[in-house]
């Protein structure tokens, strides 16, 4: 059964970052990330040179699935019910219902969770973007699908 990480990059700093993969021991560490930048330079290890560079010499491997980023109208489509909600993007605790359904129309209903449970080998695994809750991002979703293919979850946060 291969276990599943989630880490988002807001929260930590770099050192608790990488120390945290470094303890999970995670073997692979997926971006589903569509922009892999994030604005700050308290955030400049999560950006994807950097990112990539620290991994591998952690012995970790990185892979982009750019086929698990939402799309840019997805993603505009919460940023538009984030302020309708008076909701800062930081501060989302939650994604709301039509960015769930789009998303899992776009993204999840042909992913095969199976498959890629069987090609990530034996982890740890780690999935990867930048909102520190996991329910206020869709590497959560991700995580869920996994989870109904028979992956353990847990979702790592500062």
């Amino acid at each position: 059964m291969v276990e599943v990480l989630t880490i988002g990059a807001h929260g930590w700093s770099a050192d608790a970052f990488f120390a945290a993969l470094a303890r999970e021991q995670v073997a692979t560490f997926y971006d589903v990330r569509r922009r892999r930048g994030v604005r700050g330079p308290e955030y400049a290890f999560a950006n994807s040179a950097r990112l990539q560079a620290r991994l591998a010499e952690l012995g970790i491997a990185y892979e982009h699935r750019l086929e698990l980023a939402p799309s840019t109208a997805i993603r505009q489509g919460q940023y538009a019910e984030d302020e309708l909600l008076g909701i800062g993007k930081r501060s989302r605790s939650q994604l709301g219902e039509a960015f769930k359904a789009a998303y899992t129309a776009e993204c999840l209903e042909a992913f095969d969770a199976a498959g890629f449970l069987a090609e990530a080998g034996t982890g740890p695994i780690c999935l990867f973007c930048v909102e520190r809750e996991p329910e206020a991002c869709h590497r959560s979703l991700v995580a869920e699908k996994l989870a109904g293919a028979g992956a353990t979850v847990r979702h790592l946060v500062p």
